[in-house]
């Protein structure tokens, strides 16, 4: 293991509002223009690198990683040493000037790689629950946090849910998949070749093809982009609201990529298999963890089964309730040799 590297594992912040005025949120927060974007990406240590849309959301690459805005939803998801809760304030800030309330918060993140790089307040998940208590509204009454453990030392999961009385969970379920130890030769595709002058668009597009990333699903409209010298990112809008993003750090020795989905739980089952098996196809990571959030049982069951044809072996489950947010289900796998 490397002493010190570029952090992988990302942390994740999706804020949820309403307002009472129909016209202010049908757009809602896709009116903040992108001087207000950019000074909470600011905040948080990022920028834009590229950027796609459609009638429902629009979905941005960042330098470290992605965020998707909905006219009453934002996901912020960020790696390295972003300082991700520094977005709360500057956000909550805009959504008021536009008429917007927030009613849930939800954080999530992974185990750091490298935890003692992290920046205050993300040095400890006790630090960042203080950070989190801080700087909520006091409408988001019902809190909680909790570390959900595992068998695989490298793998645990840290969530953090709060909302006000009358936010009910939807029919989305969101897939969160973090992979290391990365199978070297598929890694060794995300790594621009030396004196490859094409730019990060032109340069993600062609790893987006080469490396099956585009047939994961096949009719998406995908934002890529390569970084220098290496590591790639990718945006997916699937289907109306759905997206996909996937993000990778392929430097061996702390070789890391991240899947993230998400679907109903009114949709063909048999889908979430085929999506997952691709996905962990393109990497082979020897470690993996998959986190999912639900309000139904269907999808998670769907998991390990679709996996361990993969040669990989659940070596632990976690479940835990959070208000606003469903059922969280956190699952390892280790390929069989391990």
């Amino acid at each position: 293991m490397a002493v010190s590297g570029f952090e992988g594992f990302e942390k994740r912040l999706e804020l949820h509002f309403f307002g009472d005025d129909p016209a202010v949120t049908e757009m809602g927060l896709r009116q903040l223009d992108f001087g207000s974007l950019e000074q909470v990406l600011d905040a948080v240590q990022c920028t834009v690198v590229s950027a796609v849309g459609n009638s429902y959301f629009d979905a941005y690459v960042l330098s470290e990683s992605s965020l998707f805005v909905y006219p009453t939803k934002i996901i912020i998801k960020t790696c390295g040493t972003t300082q991700l809760l520094k977005s709360i304030r500057p956000l909550l800030h805009y959504a008021r000037h536009l008429g917007l309330t927030l009613c849930s918060c939800r954080y999530t993140r992974g185990s750091f790689i490298f935890p003692k790089a992290q920046p205050f307040p993300h040095t400890t998940f006790k630090e960042e629950v203080i950070c989190l208590e801080e700087s909520l509204p006091t409408n988001l009454c019902c809190r909680k946090a909790s570390v959900m453990p595992s068998k695989t030392p490298s793998h645990s999961w840290h969530v953090f849910t709060a909302s006000d009385d009358a936010h009910v969970p939807g029919v989305l379920y969101t897939l969160e998949i973090c992979m290391t130890e990365l199978d070297r030769v598929l890694a060794r595709k995300f790594f621009k070749r030396p004196g490859d002058e094409k730019t990060g668009d032109t340069a993600g597009k062609e790893m987006t093809q080469l490396t099956g990333i585009g047939d994961i699903n096949p009719g998406a409209l995908i934002c890529d982009f390569a970084f220098d010298p290496c590591g790639y990112s990718m945006n997916g809008i699937i289907d109306g609201d759905r997206y996909s993003t996937i993000h990778v750090t392929p430097e061996d020795g702390y070789s890391y990529a991240s899947f993230e989905c998400v679907g109903s739980i009114y949709d063909d089952h048999d889908d979430v298999v085929q999506i997952l098996q691709k996905a962990v196809q393109v990497f082979r990571p020897a470690t993996m963890s998959v986190s999912t959030t639900c309000t139904s049982h269907e999808v998670w069951t769907r998991v390990a089964g679709a996996l361990e044809p993969l040669g990989l072996k659940c070596r632990s489950c976690a479940m835990d309730d959070f208000p606003a947010a469903g059922s969280v289900v956190f699952q390892t796998f280790t390929t069989r040799r391990k």
